[in-house]
């Protein structure tokens, strides 16, 4: 299945005790309407932080039920998380495994240095060291991830930041946006940057905030039999509070009343 959510109302997506989730909220409501009997078998393309929102992420789950009738029961069960397409895979199909993931960072007011920020973005696609760039990630020897491309666009009201890769490290999105603002501020230069990225020096980079991050949409490579055509409740409610947000927030309150069903790249 293809589904969103606003993140602003969730600990994250993993099921914490004593917290409300994104998969502990999906995995109670399989059941509640007939969507599994049982305990639910249930994998996901990404697992997204605290704030974080998606507009396209994707997940598997075994049902006996099958095209517009699973779309119908799965957006009954909550009104901020939404599923907009479905198709038949094998037992042997891996979601985790997708071919390519998008993330969109939705940055208010943008960059000052706008063309010394995009140029530094550049400097990311290729091999990246992300020692610098993620939580957690072991510092004696460089460690490399692939990707394919960050760049900065412009737009009315701020700036978008967007990152595909096959797959990233925890915090990595967050933590290349902080690597940007540095660079924007004046207290990062493009070739220390470029030394981090290369594996020749380590940064301290802050994680910029979660809520203007949207998991813009996974790849997986395979066509979709159904998708869903009405809006659900999270769209209609949302989308007639877009004129009283802040932008950030406004953007990615957009981005999910699409729920990535257009197939379009908004500009």
């Amino acid at each position: 299945m293809r589904f969103g959510y606003d993140g602003a109302d969730y600990a994250g997506w993993a099921r914490q005790p004593g917290r409300r989730t994104i998969e502990g909220e999906i995995r109670l409501g399989l059941t509640r309407v007939g969507v599994v009997r049982g305990t639910a078998r249930l994998e996901v393309a990404s697992r997204t932080d605290r704030g974080v929102s998606a507009r396209a992420n994707a997940l598997t789950v075994s049902s006996e039920l099958a095209g517009p009738e699973l779309l119908d029961r799965l957006n009954r069960i909550d009104p901020r998380i939404f599923f907009t397409a479905a198709t038949r895979v094998s037992d042997a199909f891996r979601v985790r495994r997708a071919l390519r993931r998008t993330y969109r960072y939705f940055e208010p007011g943008g960059f000052g240095a706008a063309a010394r920020v995009r140029a530094a973005a550049r400097l990311f696609a290729g091999t990246l060291d992300v020692r610098s760039f993620g939580r957690g990630v072991p510092g004696e020897e460089p460690v490399w991830r692939p990707v394919d491309s960050v760049t900065v666009r412009t737009v009315r009201g701020g700036a978008v930041v967007e990152v595909r890769a096959r797959s990233f490290v925890w915090g990595m999105v967050r933590k290349i946006v902080a690597a940007l603002r540095e660079v924007d501020a004046g207290r990062l230069s493009v070739p220390r940057l470029r030394a981090a990225i290369e594996g020749r020096s380590r940064l301290t980079l802050p994680m910029a905030e979660p809520e203007p991050l949207v998991l813009w949409t996974v790849e997986c490579g395979i066509p979709w039999e159904s998708v869903w055509r009405g809006p659900s409740r999270h769209q209609v409610g949302r989308a007639q509070r877009l004129s009283r947000e802040r932008w950030a927030r406004g953007e990615v309150l957009r981005a999910l009343s699409d729920g990535g069903r257009s197939g379009r790249t908004r500009k």
